[in-house]
């Protein structure tokens, strides 16, 4: 590349900088404050990748601290790879999400993998094996071809990296909607098991003590991936293959196997571990010696190369997979390295930990390098960006009422919604039983996936949920709502919500609205997680989430995790026998706007969202937790997507029983979604010690029955549908659509 031959006036005069993602006032306080010279070439590469808002923060950074990440659980809060949560017995609870969303836009198979083989290496460095990954994937409408093509490739991609890991996929969400047409959002999420002794943490400490490199060679794919992460995506960045990684989960496997033996047996050689992610080498040794307060030096010659030619700028902004860092205590380097040559890994000392806080790197015999550490990490200028109320939210109008006039065939169509309808046919193509912990896999109906505590009677709940059409409509209420589903859905399973980790999908921060979006998003989620006790252990922004200037809805995901005192008595999301009694958990009002009856009815989301108490709503959630502890509960499915009625409909499919309810409302409340409400059933004889339990907070609405139908009365309306043939509509939709021709 001739830009490498640029000499530092030549960079200053030129400004390559600027397509890196620094700004002028930027590049101008690092010269004039933190170096007091011009950077070469390679140190303002290093600068312009740790200052980008995917390593940095810088913009959101001010907004994260509104989250709570403490209380007695929490080992370990944000700022390593993962977040550490105690589970009693001397193990806890590792996990962690990410986006990749701009690589998958553009190379969606290896775009996909690599987000998962990224999060696989977060909770791996911490001392914990994964036994869990997750999704959350937000498309397009299945009618446009493209949008079928990335859906397709997508979760080939998950499924391909995480089955040949050996580790379950036991949970997601899959949703549509056009403003995800030119950018789609695939975040995951893993979740890990450990003993509390094993932990582990990013350090680089002890003047003398080695860094070595371990696990695959650097090539020059994903080069800037970080940049390319922080900044707008349009149709020219459709190509920019060379910003997105190659993944081989063959080569993660191994890492993972050798790195896991080095800490659990081997934890004295050890001073610290981190993953080579975001930024590739740079961010994990400068951000190793960051944590420590000391300095590194490296000789980049040394480190494994599978190109020839590599420029020091390359090698340390390639964010080639499958690599570690390790900090190795001295004199215990031959023996990490005849450690990892049995696992057929590369394994290189490549410098050591210095004492005077300085980053250096040679190259060639060269001096490429020589800066503060703290110049790559804690001297970001932060950016509180200004914000504005979206103008469209100052016309929103009352949240209406729709009128039903066929509330069966209603129903039929919602089941029918690719966002409700069942997602079989892509999670079938992760293996969700590997392992052989999976208690509950990724069922449609399924509001959480259940991993098995092995030797214990312990479980581990797990969802992950976000709905950006009600952040669209009201950002604030949107992040409540988030939180809220999350712990409905964990809560439904018979868990204890413990903590949450997020991703936090929004548009480009300059602009004002976005950036309010992005303030009261963060707001909102921070209440929910005060009233539930649930601290924001780990988590990821994703910002710059728009396609030619047009921005995605405001999508918070939040990944939840909760506690199962005895796995053994969880309860199914389907009825188990009949004769039982159905309940509502939680009041349902005329929530519609935002919901599928509104986008199905009039093919756009508007209105008001309605504020709700989330006091009384969480209040309501720990009362049908202790009901479901108590084992007063035969069956438990949250109300989300689609209201009361596709709820009720999930809870009869894969059974040959039914329901027979009657509300005291309108046919159109079946399909409100007002927030935080659980369907539950209880034995006659455990009625009495079940209403004493939730009292007002739950309302009885009919039984279940032998006969396989969904039978409806309304104060306006009477029907009865079949289940088979409900369950055929709602499990054919989506692959119907994606055979469609355009």
């Amino acid at each position: 590349m001739i830009d490498q031959e640029m000499t530092p006036q030549e960079i200053k005069d030129q400004k390559p900088y600027l397509e890196w993602g620094l700004t002028e006032k930027e590049y101008d306080y690092i010269c004039d404050h933190l170096i007091h010279r011009l950077p070469n070439y390679t140190e303002t590469g290093l600068f312009a990748v740790m200052w980008s808002e995917h390593c940095s923060y810088k913009k959101s950074k001010p907004l994260l601290k509104l989250f709570p990440n403490k209380n007695e659980r929490v080992l370990q809060g944000p700022g390593e790879g993962a977040g550490i949560v105690d589970i009693g017995d001397d193990q806890a609870v590792v996990f962690k999400a990410e986006s990749h969303n701009h690589p998958s836009a553009v190379e969606p198979y290896e775009g996909a993998a690599t987000g998962v083989g990224g999060i696989l290496r977060d909770i791996f460095s911490m001392g914990a094996r994964p036994i869990a990954l997750l999704d959350s994937l937000h498309f397009g409408e299945i009618n446009n071809a493209h949008t079928r093509y990335l859906i397709n490739e997508v979760v080939a991609g998950i499924g391909g990296y995480g089955n040949c890991m050996g580790i379950p996929t036991v949970a997601g969400e899959t949703t549509f909607d056009e403003c995800y047409e030119g950018n789609p959002l695939v975040n995951a999420m893993s979740v890990g098991l450990m003993n509390k002794k094993d932990i582990q943490k990013g350090r680089a400490s002890g003047e003398g003590n080695l860094i070595m490199y371990v696990g695959a060679k650097t090539g020059r794919d994903g080069i800037h991936g970080a940049t390319f992460a922080s900044t707008d995506f349009d149709s020219e960045h459709e190509t920019q293959r060379s910003a997105v990684q190659v993944g081989d989960p063959f080569m993660e496997k191994l890492l993972m196997e050798a790195c896991l033996e080095l800490i659990q047996k081997h934890a004295d050689w050890l001073v610290g571990i981190q993953d080579m992610g975001a930024a590739g080498l740079v961010s994990s040794s400068c951000e190793m010696a960051s944590k420590a307060n000391s300095g590194v030096k490296m000789n980049l010659d040394l480190v494994p190369q599978r190109e020839s030619g590599m420029s020091a700028y390359e090698i340390m902004l390639s964010e080639s997979q499958e690599r570690m860092l390790l900090c190795v205590k001295k004199g215990n380097q031959a023996d990490v390295r005849q450690l990892f040559e049995k696992y057929n890994l590369d394994v290189v000392v490549i410098g050591e930990v210095t004492s005077d806080h300085q980053y250096v790197l040679t190259h060639h015999d060269q001096i490429v390098t020589d800066i503060p550490v703290s110049s790559l990490t804690d001297d970001v200028l932060q950016e509180k960006c200004p914000e504005r109320q979206p103008e469209r939210l100052t016309h929103l109008k009352e949240n209406s009422l729709p009128k039903i006039d066929d509330p069966a065939q209603t129903l039929i169509d919602l089941l029918q919604q690719p966002t409700i309808a069942s997602k079989k046919v892509l999670t079938q193509t992760y293996d969700s039983q590997v392992r052989a912990s999976t208690v509950a896999g990724p069922n449609a109906t399924n509001d959480a996936g259940i991993i098995r505590v092995r030797g214990t009677q312990k479980g581990l709940a797990m969802t992950t949920d976000g709905n950006g059409r009600f952040g669209y409509l009201n950002p604030r209420i949107g992040g409540q709502i988030a939180v809220l589903e999350a712990a409905a859905n964990v809560i439904a399973k018979g868990a204890q919500p413990l903590a949450i980790t997020d991703c936090l999908n929004f548009g480009d921060p300059n602009d004002p609205e976005v950036y309010w979006e992005l303030h009261q998003s963060i707001a909102g989620m921070a209440e929910l997680c005060r009233e539930l006790n649930t601290p924001v252990i780990s988590g990821n922004v994703s910002l710059y989430n728009e396609n030619n200037g047009q921005a995605i809805y405001p999508t918070p995901m939040v990944g939840m995790v909760g506690l199962i005192s005895n796995v053994d008595h969880t309860v199914s999301s389907h009825i188990t026998q009949d004769e039982n009694l159905v309940y509502v958990v939680g009041q349902t009002a005329d929530d519609f706007s935002g919901s599928e009856l509104q986008k199905m009815l009039t093919g756009k989301i508007d209105g008001k969202v309605n504020e709700f108490d989330y006091h009384q709503t969480a209040s309501a959630l720990q009362k049908a937790l202790t009901a479901v502890e108590d084992r007063l509960v035969t069956a438990a499915h949250d109300v989300s997507e689609g209201g009361l009625g596709v709820t009720l409909a999930e809870m009869i499919f894969d059974t040959s029983l039914g329901m027979d309810v009657e509300m005291n409302a309108q046919a159109n409340r079946l399909f409100s979604e007002t927030p935080g409400r659980i369907v539950l059933t209880v034995k006659p004889a455990d009625q009495a010690a079940f209403e004493m339990v939730l009292g007002k907070d739950a309302t009885m609405i009919g039984k279940t029955t032998a006969t396989h139908e969904l039978k409806v009365k309304t104060t306006d309306a009477e029907f009865k549908l079949n289940g088979t043939q409900l369950q055929h509509q709602w499990e054919d939709a989506i692959p119907c659509l994606m055979k469609s021709k355009d």
